[in-house]
């Protein structure tokens, strides 16, 4: 086990470098340099030069990489060109706007879709089935930005019950507003809950015809204890690989949903520096969501052998 975690983290280490050259190459690779996109297409010769020398820009290419690793490796994301703060105080600040909004999104998905997934499986081919995969297939299939419209058209606009943007300033102002959370959780909740509960369903089916379970069946187990205990914990596989893999999300944002919902976490930040060629904060937040993801990976694999004790790593 402590082989493989080693191993696994080597390989973090060697993605998380790739992102970020990747990511550093695109930059590069823009007409006129980063200065020029900064500073616009008027700037001339002198400002351009003075501000790659501000920044580091006049060195060499795999010099000016080599910096930004080692800042990084410090805890050190540089300054943001637009706000004037440093990026690491950018993502303080914004990071625990985005584990409160991800977090209620996913937790509800996750308490919502498990039992819906099982109770389709069981009720596999019956009318309550078709129209809970139907609207599974519905919600799955529609995008983040088209499903918040129709929310805030519905429930802001028409029936004025819920505001159309969500909660604004600091975390703390947050349970003040907690009626401005109702649809941005909701709209990212019913999109991971139609996609966790199909991955659910589907699992419980699979897993409901293998043969432990006839054997079970055999030696007198009751229904309940063979799906609740012998189905359920195999079933469980697909869904940890989807929550591994939204560790992303958690670090990232969910940039559509906030984008959508003026909501200010990570997400929105993102989009901002984006529009506004602000690289250090995008870099900042890429190599963040790189590394929740790769994070997230880890966990899955290793919650494998808690989950299902045939799954083991091998020590080579």
């Amino acid at each position: 086990m402590i082989g493989y975690i080693v191993r696994r983290l080597i390989q973090a280490v060697l993605v998380t470098l790739l992102v970020l050259a990747g990511v550093f190459l695109l930059v590069h690779l823009l007409p006129g340099g980063p200065a020029r996109a900064i500073l616009g297409p008027r700037a001339n010769s002198e400002q351009i030069a003075s501000f790659n020398a501000q920044y580091g820009l006049d060195k060499p290419l795999p010099l000016q990489f080599v910096t930004l690793v080692g800042n990084y490796l410090r805890g050190q994301f540089g300054d943001s060109y637009q706000l004037n703060q440093s990026v690491g105080g950018i993502i303080s600040e914004n990071l625990p706007k985005s584990l409160l909004l991800v977090g209620l999104g996913y937790g509800i998905a996750i308490i919502v879709a498990i039992p819906l997934g099982i109770y389709q499986a069981v009720r596999r081919n019956r009318i309550d089935d078709y129209v809970l995969t139907g609207a599974s297939f519905i919600f799955y299939s529609m995008p983040p930005f088209w499903l918040g419209i129709l929310l805030i058209g519905i429930f802001s606009y028409t029936l004025h019950l819920l505001p159309p943007e969500g909660p604004q300033g600091e975390l703390g102002d947050f349970p003040a507003q907690w009626t401005s959370l109702i649809l941005p959780v909701t709209t990212l909740a019913l999109i991971t809950i139609a996609s966790f509960s199909r991955y659910m369903r589907s699992s419980m089916l699979e897993n409901m015809v293998q043969d432990y379970v006839r054997t079970a069946r055999a030696k007198g187990a009751s229904s309940s204890r063979v799906l609740f205990v012998h189905v359920l914990r195999n079933a469980l596989i697909p869904i940890i690989t989807l929550i591994g893999l939204s560790v992303g999300y958690i670090f990232s944002g969910a940039l559509i949903t906030e984008v959508l919902f003026n909501y200010p976490g990570l997400g929105y930040v993102f989009q901002q520096a984006a529009l506004k060629e602000d690289y250090p904060v995008v870099f900042g937040i890429l190599v963040l969501a790189a590394f929740g993801t790769i994070v997230g990976n880890l966990l899955a694999d290793i919650m494998y052998a808690a989950t299902d004790p045939r799954v083991r790593f091998s020590s080579r």
